[in-house]
């Protein structure tokens, strides 16, 4: 069946003025017009017009709906419910600091104020995007490294809770600074190339270091004394598996770059998990115990 537009505007109870600017706008593709130039409209017009509102009313934009003829509703619905999704996150983060910053007293705080700022501007995706960078930049060309950094990825990339704290929020942002600091990106580069660069086999390494931790974090929480004798006998059997002197595990630690730990600190602090983590204590303890006996 044929339609005017103003017989569509009728049947849909759009107003022919937005027909014809959907249809001026390539929203709603032009498929006929009479020998007077006089537009025609056909009941898949009707249709798509009907989806056109629907989609509107959601928030689509007349870009996405205009690229509906190349692409599957349910791919475009899927894309939209994302970017919904996003924006619903990115609001809550700052109903979140509006809350805490009106639950006090007094005018808003330089403090309050800079949050606000800060998080408009760092979101997930700008996150994801900073932790790309930072994997890349400090990858720096080593392929094993890279690999090694890009497998660590999505353990680094927190999700914030619905309802986030003030504190989670600032170490959110510390996060996001701490990703993009240029001085720490290439201390990393710099600390680690010397190892990444020799022969390593990545597995016996890791099998390595999971048995130094359970052996720092069986001695931590047996309440073992660093400096004590049955310290030291602990420490031998990890040197003995590690193949290193204390002399070069201590040289180690004291290379270590501190801020790599506040970065798993801040990670712990979003997702409210109990810190320090086992790995933290075990070379903690490990640490302690060896500055004891070189002392």
């Amino acid at each position: 069946m044929s339609y005017t537009i103003g017989r569509l505007a009728k049947l849909t109870g759009m107003p022919v003025k937005t027909i014809r600017f959907y249809s001026d706008s390539g929203v709603l593709p032009e498929r006929e017009r009479t020998a007077s130039g006089y537009r025609i409209y056909g009941d898949e017009d009707r249709a798509r017009l009907e989806l056109i509102r629907t989609l509107r009313e959601i928030g689509v934009d007349l870009a996405t709906i205009r690229s509906l003829g190349d692409r599957r509703l349910r791919n475009v619905l899927d894309l939209h419910l994302k970017a919904v999704e996003t924006q619903l996150k990115s609001l809550q983060r700052t109903r979140a600091v509006l809350r805490a910053t009106l639950g006090r007293d007094g005018d808003p705080a330089e403090d309050d104020l800079r949050r606000l700022h800060a998080l408009s501007r760092v979101g997930t995706a700008e996150m994801e995007l900073l932790l790309d960078e930072f994997v890349d930049e400090v990858g720096g060309g080593i392929e094993a490294r890279h690999e090694w950094l890009a497998d660590m990825r999505d353990c680094m990339l927190p999700e914030l809770p619905e309802e986030p704290t003030t504190v989670q929020l600032d170490a959110w942002l510390e996060l996001a600074g701490l990703l993009a600091d240029e001085d720490y990106r290439e201390s990393l580069r710099r600390q680690s190339k010397d190892f990444w660069e020799g022969d390593i086999d990545i597995e016996a390494w890791q099998e390595a270091n999971t048995q130094v931790m359970r052996e720092g974090l069986a001695a931590a929480q047996a309440g073992v004394e660093p400096g004590s004798p049955e310290s030291a006998v602990v420490l031998e059997r990890i040197l003995a598996v590690m193949g290193q002197s204390r002399e070069e595990m201590l040289r180690a630690f004291d290379e270590h770059d501190p801020r790599a730990a506040r970065l798993w600190e801040l990670v712990s602090i979003i997702q409210e998990t109990p810190w320090p983590a086992e790995q933290t204590i075990a070379y903690g303890w490990i640490e302690a115990a060896l500055r004891k006996l070189d002392g």
